[in-house]
């Protein structure tokens, strides 16, 4: 009796150990008992009759799937390569994670197909140049039309994003090369532009210097003027009746400068202008040798 009860305390130890399960944070669970729903389990302890009940796990954290690369026909009968990305995750409630264990099934499956066609729909109205455009508006309408579409399934589509919007190999080195072009056009338009401004400005240099060398020649012949004015008047103040023999003078003054000889005659006033300037009274003449 002692060796029976203990293998039943032994069986009901295995049987409570077996029947433990913990329900992480990242996760809720739904308990079914014979195959049908029983209860709902949050995170934490949880114990279930082995054999009879089973717990199922679900993720309820955010959740990515790639909606694969597909060939769609575009508007303008070009074959785009399209591949886009779904993030959603299920609704931490019960009514949500029942939803999307027995109103759906395999979710993550559904909504790749669904996102693929959403793409083939959407993008068959556009063409290739529009739809690498507009990715803004792809994205959205895709995500609204896969919100509309899984409400039902307690899920919550997070965002969808548009991955690639690929052209035909022959059509993408066309694009290339007409960007190639264009950039090419805007270098040549850059260049000329600061070309034009480098002449322009070496053009107004230019018009400074000449304007310096203008009015450096307006102030010399002003200050010429000046000066000769000033020689006018002292010539009208000093020699008064003289300006022939002002004329003399400079001469004389020119020939002296330059080495030159000038004879003079010795009876001519401008010797006794010479001699008054120099300090030099000329020689008078012996009258008595004169009358002899």
């Amino acid at each position: 009796m002692l060796s029976l009860g203990y293998l039943i305390l032994i069986i009901i130890i295995m049987i409570f150990f077996a029947g433990i399960r913990i329900v992480r944070p990242t996760h809720r669970g739904l308990i079914e008992r014979f195959g049908k729903y029983s209860r709902f389990a949050n995170p934490g302890f949880h114990w279930i009759l082995p054999i009879v009940e089973n717990l199922y796990m679900v993720n309820v954290t955010e959740q990515m799937v790639d909606a694969e690369p597909q060939e769609i026909i575009t508007n303008d009968n070009l074959n785009a390569r399209v591949d886009a990305q779904v993030y959603f995750k299920v609704k931490a409630d019960d009514g949500s994670v029942k939803a999307s264990q027995y109103s759906v099934n395999n979710y993550q499956w559904q909504i790749v197909n669904l996102a693929r066609t959403t793409l083939r729909n959407i993008i068959g109205t556009l063409t290739l140049k529009s739809a690498n455009s507009e990715r803004g508006k792809i994205n959205a309408e895709l995500h609204r039309t896969l919100c509309d579409e899984t409400q039902s399934w307690g899920l919550e589509i997070v965002r969808t994003e548009l991955k690639e919007i690929d052209p035909p190999k022959d059509v993408q080195e066309t694009m290339n090369k007409v960007v190639k072009a264009e950039n090419e056009k805007i270098s040549a338009i850059d260049f000329a532009t600061a070309t034009e401004t480098a002449a322009d400005g070496q053009k107004r240099a230019e018009i400074k210097k000449a304007e310096g060398i203008k009015q450096a020649r307006i102030l010399q012949a002003e200050g010429d003027a000046e000066a000769i004015k000033l020689v006018n008047e002292a010539a009208e103040r000093y020699f008064v009746g003289n300006a022939q023999l002002l004329r003399r003078l400079e001469m004389v003054e020119k020939a002296l400068a330059t080495n030159t000889k000038v004879i003079v005659p010795s009876d001519a006033e401008l010797i006794n202008v010479i001699g008054e300037l120099a300090g030099v009274l000329p020689l008078k003449r012996d009258e008595k040798k004169e009358s002899k």
